[in-house]
């Protein structure tokens, strides 16, 4: 009886975890007393190991561990954290075959959705206190990761680290030096486009070479579209297989892309150099004496790809890629990590609960190279310019939604819609034809 009366205190108490003070880190760990033993909420839970596996590896895999290790230290919980390369191909065996860890972090919620769809995920409706997860999330982010069990919808996971897309960056010292200012509406965009063009120079530079995987670029500007075209619901639809390609609101969104793109003088290299450039070698005109180029829309990853030696904030600068249609308010297309729960045991609900906020983060947000999803993280903690702008973003979105070619079913979204909208950008196809081809090869 007392197990349970201390393992519902040690549950209460999660939801302060990231404003507890040092003295109280201090008690927690010192040796326990008979006394120090009764006060201590975790007790239940000291020793006990919670088993978890994603695709955190190398410098990731450091990150998350140092992230998580005042949780440990406080809590005395072990989170055992087993990255793979292979994870896609690994976690299904694993699940299947009666083995999932406690907690499985997924990068890709379609993923997700599979196991969720056979009943092995747990419903954290029914294992959190869901009142802080909710306060601690817009509604977007809880809204993309309810899913539909064989039971009926369930919250099937918590976001952790995200990323950022909806950013069109450009070299800041020759853009003000050429006394251009950023756009704050799709007019100023256009307006800041033609004066580009007026200059003799191309607006856009714009690569969608990536191998096999060819035209994802493509397909993350075309999921950009949709959500400043159309509804949420109609996006949510389209990568659902309810709203097909070839319908009005993904042409125009199609469209839309195409009018940039296709334009004469717009695009760095023309229409058919954009399915032989290089997503990581285009934005590299842009840094040019003179500049080729003078806008590039992409994730916050790929300042990795600029050349050395530049300064994010001096060298290079961006800004959110503003709505076509203000009524749909600000949406940022974005990507991340979303952690799903397979046990329920009462250190398992302690770690998710943690999750849920800003503090199981933290670390790995002043390290570098994480975005946090959460309210109550701190602009401060952010230890770069591009990260913390791009936190403000994200911060600021009316509304988010997760890269659709992620979500859809691997046929489509890292298939068919990656090889029919290279063939189309390339004019191997017409749009009749590659929107046909796409609906066709929907499972």
């Amino acid at each position: 009886m007392k197990k349970v009366v201390w393992g519902a205190v040690a549950f209460l108490m999660i939801a302060s975890l990231s404003f507890m003070s040092c003295q109280k880190k201090e008690e927690a760990a010192a040796a326990p007393t008979e006394e120090k033993v009764v006060d201590d909420p975790y007790a239940d839970v000291r020793g006990k190991v919670v088993s978890m596996a994603g695709p955190f590896v190398d410098n990731d895999a450091i990150k998350f561990e140092q992230s998580v290790k005042s949780f440990e230290e406080m809590t005395g919980i072990d989170i055992q954290y087993e990255g793979s390369k292979e994870f896609e191909a690994s976690i299904g065996i694993s699940i299947e075959g009666g083995d999932a860890p406690d907690i499985v972090d997924f990068p890709q919620p379609g993923l997700l959705k599979n196991f969720v769809a056979k009943g092995y995920v747990v419903d954290l409706n029914k294992a959190l206190d869901m009142n802080k997860v909710k306060s601690n999330y817009i509604q977007s982010w809880l809204d993309m990761a309810t899913m539909d069990s064989p039971d009926g919808e369930i919250m099937a996971g918590l976001w952790g680290r995200v990323n950022g897309k909806s950013l069109v960056w450009y070299n800041k010292k020759e853009f003000d030096a050429a006394g251009y200012e950023v756009p704050e509406t799709w007019e100023d965009l256009v307006a800041l486009q033609n004066m580009i063009l007026a200059d003799g120079d191309a607006p856009w530079a714009v690569g969608i070479e990536s191998g096999a995987a060819t035209g994802w670029a493509a397909t993350d500007w075309v999921e950009e579209m949709m959500l400043r075209t159309t509804s949420l619901e109609n996006y949510d639809r389209w990568v659902a297989g309810e709203l097909k390609f070839d319908s009005p609101e993904v042409r125009k969104a199609i469209e839309a892309m195409a009018s940039i793109w296709f334009a004469d003088g717009m695009v760095y290299g023309g229409r058919k150099g954009i399915s032989t450039i290089s997503f990581g070698d285009a934005p590299k005109v842009m840094f040019e004496n003179p500049p080729k180029a003078w806008m590039h829309k992409q994730g916050n990853f790929i300042t990795s790809f600029f050349p050395e030696n530049l300064t994010a904030g001096t060298d290079y600068d961006f800004f959110y890629l503003p709505s076509v249609d203000p009524s749909l308010g600000r949406p940022v297309l974005v990507a991340g990590d979303i952690y799903a729960m397979f046990d329920d045991r009462p250190e398992v609900r302690m770690v998710m609960q943690y999750f849920a906020t800003g503090a199981s983060v933290e670390g790995w947000v002043k390290s570098g190279g994480a975005i946090s999803p959460h309210k109550d993280s701190q602009l401060s903690w952010y230890t770069n310019d591009v990260d913390r702008k791009v936190a403000e973003v994200i911060q600021n979105a009316t509304s988010v939604r997760f890269d659709g070619s992620d979500l859809m079913p691997g046929a489509v979204g890292a298939g068919s819609f990656w090889k029919e909208m290279t063939a189309y950008v390339s004019g191997s196809k017409t749009l009749d034809e590659a929107l046909t081809a796409i609906d066709n090869s929907w499972p």
